[in-house]
């Protein structure tokens, strides 16, 4: 289970300098509903966004940050939400979440990584779509959800949001989640993701691009014929 977490995340899904935030109230429901409120019209328009994306992945034990970059990709299909990751550095790796299931690319060793979240697969999806098509008002059934206020990233007043998870099997592997959404189109700007041991992911995202046609290349794995197809458990 953690594995899958761990890919979604790595792949999926997190360091500047941060700045202060503004003074908002944290118990301002008026501020939180109406962020939320962004979110759903976001949600309902929501077609497709690509970015690229800059992963920090902080290990607390080691004390050291490894730094993933790329592009990202998100597209709705029915009722699903797809997401695709091209990372071009340090190394290449290639995360596609489709189907309920997360498989995860390494060129470098042609392998291919596949995990099924099983029954967990609502959690999965409730944070792969953080931000990206997924309503705001729906986060209450996944998390606890806190307004923290406005901080600046990249010129933008963006809307900070606290999740932590009500689910024991999602907060075992993800102990919070910060959002910052940008209050214009009701999308994440920023991610950081903390798990109980210390551990954290930050996502940034830039050149954010909305409800444009997505290259159908980017939801198909670029295997070889000797690509190793494996099933980590965990």
């Amino acid at each position: 289970m953690r594995a899958v977490f761990k890919n979604v995340l790595i792949g999926s899904v997190m360091l500047g300098s941060l700045l202060m935030a503004t003074a908002w109230p944290q118990s301002d429901s008026g501020a939180l509903d109406r962020v939320l409120k962004q979110m759903d019209d976001a949600a309902r328009n929501f077609r497709s966004t690509q970015a690229n994306v800059v992963w920090d992945e902080y290990d607390a034990v080691i004390r050291e940050t490894e730094t993933q970059t790329g592009k990202i990709y998100f597209r709705r299909q029915g009722s699903e939400i797809q997401m695709a990751v091209e990372f071009d550095k340090p190394d290449l790796k290639y995360v596609i979440y489709s189907g309920g299931k997360v498989q995860v690319y390494q060129p470098k060793i042609d392998q291919v990584s596949l995990y099924d979240p099983g029954k967990n697969r609502g959690d999965v999806e409730s944070f792969l779509v953080l931000g990206f098509g997924g309503a705001g008002h729906d986060l209450s059934k996944s998390y606890e959800v806190k307004f923290l206020g406005t901080e600046n990233i990249n010129g933008v007043a963006a809307e900070k949001l606290e999740l932590t998870p009500i689910s024991v099997s999602l907060r075992n592997n993800i102990a919070r989640i910060l959002l910052w959404i940008d209050p214009a189109k009701g999308i994440s700007l920023q991610q950081q993701f903390f798990e109980p041991g210390g551990n954290y992911r930050l996502a940034k995202y830039s050149d954010i691009q909305m409800n444009q046609n997505l290259p159908e290349s980017a939801f198909k794995l670029k295997t070889t014929k000797k690509t190793r197809f494996i099933s980590p458990q965990g």
